[in-house]
């Protein structure tokens, strides 16, 4: 029985994670059983909503268990199938990252193909952040063509994406906020952005305001906090606002105050939605279509943040909850083929 490396939750942090809270384990890789897969994986995601699995209790998917290896977006290369309609040296989408090799059920596994995109791209603008941009504008906050659009951590894998697609969709206006002056200078010159400001140079509403002197309509929202309150305040009425994800909370040890405007969601007749993209699986073949098309047609750039190693992949981590990725932060495993 060979070798493999995985990556365990060590314990649960509280507040921000620390490594002390992850483990590299040696373990031995069995053979597939019937209907089974052994795929050696050649990268992995890490995603911000994997620190909140971190923590015990009730969410829309299990909490990681301590002692046991951590799960992610990951694309590997079929070492050996007993399943029908796979064979070794076809490539796969599964959700059992943070080690090198894994064995599941072929059911849990999407055959993707290297000659139509790079595998990592199945791992960021043909995989979970691309359709949650692309879910979040068409279905939670129905974009519509003239529409001013705000997109907070608009430099992150989910935002760079949100703001292209926002301006593909006919946005008028496409406004976003990043946390250094690069990832400002990137979202206007390399994404075509119409406006950013880095939050660290002074209240949020402030400088949304500026950037937006007649209100937005859309907030896609990746951080929360004082975002969301800047966001409520430029609303015009009847706005719409996807609430993706909230980053800026993910390592508070205790609760902060909400937004202390929540009253202008009444005043203004406002639309906040919470969405999980794993609750729109039947948009994935519109989502191929769309921004497939776009992708192939040179209508939509990406940066990726790549950190070489499982052995590295917690402080990809780490690195991801600090901001320190343009676009989508992957861990590179092994190489293909």
């Amino acid at each position: 029985m060979s070798k493999g490396l995985e990556i365990r939750l060590a314990s649960r942090p509280k507040g921000w994670p620390t490594p002390e809270n992850f483990d590299l384990v040696e373990v031995d890789v069995p053979q597939p059983g019937d209907g089974q897969l052994l795929v050696r994986n050649v990268v992995m995601s890490v995603d911000p909503a994997m620190r909140g699995r971190m923590n015990e209790g009730k969410s829309y998917v299990p909490p990681f268990e301590v002692g046991k290896a951590l799960q992610g977006g990951a694309v590997g290369e079929v070492v050996a199938s007993n399943a029908e309609g796979f064979q070794p040296g076809d490539f796969v989408l599964h959700y059992l990252g943070w080690r090198d090799h894994a064995v599941f059920d072929a059911k849990h596994a999407v055959k993707v193909d290297p000659q139509v995109a790079p595998l990592n791209a199945y791992l960021y603008v043909l995989g979970m952040p691309g359709m949650t941009s692309y879910v979040g504008l068409t279905d939670i906050a129905e974009q519509r063509e003239g529409d001013v659009v705000f997109i907070s951590g608009a430099a992150g894998a989910v935002g760079s994406l949100a703001g292209q697609i926002a301006k593909l969709r006919g946005a008028s206006r496409v406004i976003g906020s990043a946390g250094s002056a690069e990832k400002v200078r990137y979202l206007t010159e390399e994404l075509g952005f119409d406006a950013a400001f880095d939050y660290h140079d002074g209240p949020v509403v402030e400088q949304l305001r500026a950037a937006a002197p007649e209100g937005i309509d859309v907030y896609f929202d990746n951080v929360g906090g004082e975002h969301l309150e800047a966001a409520i305040e430029v609303l015009n009425d009847f706005g719409r606002v996807a609430e993706c994800g909230m980053i800026s909370q993910y390592n508070n040890a205790e609760p902060k105050p909400g937004p202390n405007n929540l009253f202008k969601i009444v005043s203004k007749r406002l639309r906040l939605q919470g969405f999980i993209v794993i609750d729109h699986a039947d948009r994935k073949d519109q989502f191929f279509t769309e921004v497939g098309g776009w992708l192939r047609e040179g209508k939509i750039s990406y940066r990726e943040t790549v950190v070489d190693g499982l052995r590295n992949a917690p402080e990809a981590f780490l690195g991801l909850l600090r901001g320190e990725n343009t676009g989508k932060m992957l861990v590179k495993i092994a190489d293909a083929g």
